[in-house]
């Protein structure tokens, strides 16, 4: 017996069955099939043919695979009882629940007395489908791995995308070749981490940024991850992803997974990009004041460091103030005796040495200038040399022997006592002040996997955002180390990378969009000599990268020549007087032809813009043509360079090119197949070329 059931959007179709009330299969995931498809035609086609030295019947390769079903690779379970016996559960078909955009399948295994449930959502607007997956018993059982519904991969990939990265170092993509067996990822540091980002990018052959087809899978979850892409010994191919294995310290009778995010994409990887980018921003966030435009950010860290004093914090602000900013960030160093990372964290009190008025004096002259106020914390850690710590040891997570990071502990957040604590005290803060928002940072790894650290912080969150809604929450973690979407449900903003290096940045922000938008992530323009790579970068080329995102500064404004302010404010209120519609705008990632050239195109309804940043020099002497994409081939667009007053500076730039003196009207058939040729440009600079609709 056979029964099947089908997920649509206008882009896609999910297609699943169950044969014999075995566990179902994906029969079918890619462009969206008629409606009068036959499904059981389509799980008959599915099958695929045995020869010699196989089973006599392929095992199904289902949202589960079961090792007592003799599948040959990865189960999508891996249990034992409480006497550490595995348990090799078998499930039956036990029901099913639909609607029009969900699917619930239930199966049981009455011997072993287990349920597992698979849900199943599509979003018909942001196209995405996202699964998750529950185990329940009626007795206490040991998790060791439970994967997330598994689908399979498709056969024409010569390859897969995933992610790794350092501090200062995000979003490095790794291209790895499918082979027979499995490709791995496991992230066991208790956060989402610099060095595996919990995405996968499956391109078929031929795809590029621009066109081709693609598949894209994202984790949803905070506290560490596993990602198997194996290919079975038939071809077949699987993804699995879970929590990180043996993360569940207790024995449980219900283990569920965090969401799986996935989508097909017929317009290559950006087709992925925009699915994710636009879930997160209309789906996931929800704004403290979502009719204010995103305010431009002013953080202090790198200005003053540890070393607060009230009349340069006002000097800092009134500058700030001046080159646009609309919110003022106070980093780390303003409670307990915090005259650096050794000491006070969990101490969240104001120093009275530093601020013998409070906080408030620095508030109001913030306020009065127009800016909100911002503040950091980082509520997990602990330092050994804090009072808090003296009167409350047990309160560390882990042994008393582990290794330090940043010179602190972590915080239990399993405990109530720990989460009410944090609760209190930074609730008393932000009760006292008028605080808009809350940097919240997370600086060493966990020194040891654990589910709950993270169900504790979420918790934490929830509380917070409940008693304070109108405060809106950033999520730092040594900059890029907690990005994913499960912390996004609890928070607005990310900091992409503690490197406020612009080139860097082009490179981290770029691969970065695979999965998130504009209006969430965070990027700064930082000092003349960046503190994190000791490069020297022009005022120009730092501005416009932090253009391209939720844009802020981070350096002592004090330092900037009038000529560089002026720069600094010009490229400010361009992107105050375009962030409305960019707010909305998908990130096009760009296959530009000079690989020394990243590129991406902001497209919303019938105009974009363009950031074209040289990383590197040239291969060859001219430019060559930047292809345009996601336009309408028929019409006509008006296209303009934004910077041409920079040109004046690029004295080897002495051709003819058009949009060196003025704007030009030329089809999208011709910004897409023949593209723009910029002008000359020296490396470590931008081009920002601007169209409409005409």
């Amino acid at each position: 017996m056979i029964q099947c059931w089908r997920l649509d959007d206008a882009r896609q179709t999910l297609v699943l069955g169950v044969r014999d009330n075995h566990l179902a299969e994906a029969i079918y995931w890619g462009p969206r099939l008629p409606d009068d498809e036959n499904l059981e035609t389509l799980y008959g086609a599915h099958e695929i043919d045995v020869t010699g030295g196989m089973l006599d019947v392929n095992p199904e390769l289902s949202i589960c695979p079961e090792a007592t079903r003799t599948f040959p690779g990865q189960p999508g379970m891996v249990v034992r009882d409480e006497m550490g016996k595995s348990v090799l559960p078998t499930f039956s078909f036990d029901g099913v629940e639909q609607s029009e955009t969900a699917l619930t399948l239930n199966f049981a295994d009455a011997e072993n007395g287990l349920t597992y449930r698979a849900h199943f959502a599509i979003d018909p607007q942001t196209h995405l489908i996202t699964l998750w997956a529950e185990l329940e018993g009626t007795r206490a059982l040991n998790l060791h791995w439970l994967s997330a519904p598994v689908l399979p991969a498709p056969q024409l990939s010569d390859e897969m995308i995933d992610f790794a990265g350092r501090w200062c170092g995000e979003f490095q993509i790794n291209r790895t070749p499918w082979s027979a067996g499995i490709r791995t990822r496991e992230n066991r540091t208790g956060r989402t981490g610099h060095e595996h980002f919990p995405g996968l990018i499956v391109p078929c052959r031929g795809a590029t940024n621009t066109q081709g087809e693609a598949y894209g899978f994202h984790y949803g979850w905070s506290g560490g991850h596993k990602m198997v892409a194996e290919e079975l010994p038939d071809g077949r191919r699987q993804i699995q992803f879970g929590n990180a294995t043996q993360v569940e310290d207790e024995a449980r009778t219900l283990f569920k997974t965090a969401p799986l995010y996935v989508t097909y994409s017929n317009s290559g990887l950006n087709g992925c990009a925009v699915a994710f980018q636009r879930h997160v921003r209309d789906r996931l966030i929800t704004w403290p004041h979502p009719e204010r435009p995103r305010p431009v950010h002013y953080n202090c860290w790198e200005a003053i460091y540890f070393d607060h004093n009230l009349p340069e914090l006002k000097e800092i602000a009134t500058i700030a103030a001046g080159l646009g900013a609309e919110r003022f960030v106070l980093d780390d160093g303003w409670f307990g005796e915090r005259d650096d990372d050794t000491s006070s964290l969990a101490d969240w009190e104001v120093d009275p040495r530093k601020y013998p008025d409070g906080l408030t004096p620095l508030i109001d002259h913030v306020r009065g200038l127009g800016m909100v106020f911002g503040i950091w914390f980082e509520p997990e850690m602990i330092n050994p040399d804090s009072n808090i710590y003296r009167a409350h040891p047990e309160w560390a997570l882990g042994r008393e022997e582990q290794i330090l990071g940043r010179n602190q502990l972590v915080l239990n957040m399993a405990l109530p006592e720990v989460r009410d604590f944090l609760f209190e005290r930074i609730g008393k803060i932000l009760a006292d002040h008028d605080i808009d928002y809350v940097k919240w940072d997370h600086n060493r790894v966990l020194p040891t996997p654990d589910a709950d650290q993270t169900r504790g912080t979420y918790a934490l969150l929830n509380r917070l955002r409940t008693a304070f809604p109108d405060v809106e929450i950033e999520s730092c973690a040594s900059g890029g180390g907690r990005t994913d979407f499960g912390i996004l449900e609890h928070t607005q903003r990310v900091w992409l990378s503690d490197s406020n290096d612009a080139l860097e940045r082009l490179k981290i922000q770029h691969n970065a969009a695979l999965f998130l938008p504009q209006c969430v992530t965070g990027s700064h323009v930082g000092p003349r000599v960046c503190h994190t790579s000791g490069r020297v970068l022009d005022i120009r080329f730092r501005a416009w990268v932090a253009a391209q995102r939720h844009m802020g500064f981070e350096m002592d404004p004090r330092e900037l020549t009038d000529e560089e302010a002026d720069v600094l404010r010009r490229v400010t209120a361009w992107w105050k007087a375009n962030r409305d519609w960019m707010y909305h705008a998908d990130i096009l990632r760009l296959d530009a032809a000079d690989p020394a050239v990243v590129a991406e195109q902001h497209l919303h309804e019938d105009q974009f813009v363009v950031f074209a940043g040289k990383a590197d020099t040239s291969d060859q002497i001219s430019p060559r043509p930047l292809r345009f994409t996601g336009l309408d081939p028929d019409a006509m667009y008006r296209v303009d360079l934004v910077n041409r007053d920079e040109i004046a500076r690029v004295a080897l730039s002495r051709g003819r090119s058009m949009l060196k003196t003025g704007a030009m009207e030329v089809s999208g058939r011709y910004l897409m197949h023949h593209g723009v040729t910029l002008p000359w440009s020296f490396p470590e600079t931008m081009w920002v070329i601007e169209g409409h609709k005409i």
